[in-house]
């Protein structure tokens, strides 16, 4: 057994940005600090905002603290790339759309490393924990929007008649690509699989200002130079069923050369998943409904919804225990091509 190798959980980061709320107190009993919480960063080695392990003998190290301790160990030989660069792959939050987000873009990792300083793009995911009844995102564009039209549309303030909104509800997988123009609206809880990245341009803010009374910055010359128009009323990433059994359902919910993400359902107390950490890449794990126990070497991690929990690379033979109906999530590197 290597040394401080074991799951790692991790004590979260709250962001209070304006359209945040209490849902992820009132909806999923998370302890929150007073005010307003938009963003609960559950696993990041993001430099600036880290978490710290808060369980064994790596207590109170951030993230990046110990990717530079444990390197190959904790991320796994298909993160060799982002080693070299010191950076933990990929980031875990939870958002609560209290009011809507931005209209906004990511950039791909060849624009921002150029643009950003070296910064990451910025893929990511969304898993709709819950909904309110007609809750919807803008995810895309409509027909015959092109960048003319868009930025004339912008001018006019009338940039709506240019996006795509997709209802949604709990359960629904959402993969934004890089280049996606899209905003979370109100009445949405979700979690959010992403690269290591907060690079983002925002087109539109709502007409709204900030905590300091004054419009949120805009980024529209980079925000069109990113944004995909060939990207006309995209939908909910079609789910592959991967495996099934008497203990679990395992589906691919998204897919894509930074990082894969499984949803795994378990109907009856008691069901198991055998994994095992090769050192290929590291897996992250979270309860979305229910609860469960991540057992390893004797040493239980009980977890509930929402809880995560990250697997180094190096961890080997490990089982996923549902204690009651549940529902995870396992996100992991692919092999890179």
């Amino acid at each position: 057994m290597k040394k401080n190798i074991y799951p790692l959980t991790f004590t979260p980061v709250f962001k209070d940005y304006i359209w945040g709320g209490r849902n992820l107190e009132s909806k999923f009993g998370r302890k929150l600090p007073p005010g307003i919480v938009a963003e609960s960063w559950e696993i990041s080695g993001h430099p600036s905002s880290p978490t710290r392990v808060d369980n064994g003998s790596l207590a109170k190290k951030t993230l990046l603290e110990v990717l530079d301790l444990l390197g190959l160990d904790l991320v796994g030989n298909h993160s060799q790339s982002m080693l070299d660069r010191g950076k933990f792959p990929v980031i875990i939050k939870l958002l609560d759309a209290n009011s809507p987000l931005s209209v906004q873009v990511h950039p791909k990792d060849d624009y921002a490393n150029k643009h950003e300083n070296g910064e990451l793009g910025k893929t990511e995911m969304w898993y709709i924990l819950h909904s309110q009844p007609g809750a919807r995102l803008i995810y895309g564009l409509n027909p015959g929007v092109t960048p003319d039209s868009f930025r004339e549309h912008l001018e006019a303030g009338t940039l709506e008649k240019c996006l795509h909104y997709l209802p949604v509800q709990a359960g629904d997988a959402i993969f934004i690509p890089a280049g996606s123009i899209h905003a979370i609206m109100d009445g949405i809880v979700l979690t959010e699989v992403l690269q290591n990245s907060d690079t983002t341009y925002r087109v539109y803010d709502w007409n709204r200002v900030g905590a300091d009374g004054k419009p949120r910055p805009l980024h529209i010359d980079k925000a069109m130079d990113v944004i995909n128009f060939r990207q006309v009323e995209p939908g909910p990433y079609p789910v592959e069923l991967l495996e099934e059994n008497d203990h679990f359902k395992r589906e691919c919910i998204t897919s894509c050369n930074y990082f894969n993400v499984e949803k795994f359902t378990f109907k009856q107390e008691n069901n198991l998943f055998k994994g095992d950490c090769n050192g290929s890449t590291f897996e992250i794990w979270g309860v979305v409904s229910g609860q469960g126990q991540i057992n390893w070497a004797d040493q239980p991690v009980d977890l509930s919804a929402i809880r995560f929990v990250l697997l180094p690379a190096a961890l080997g033979e490990f089982e996923i225990k549902a204690t009651s109906p549940a529902t995870f999530l396992r996100i992991y590197v692919p092999t890179q091509s």
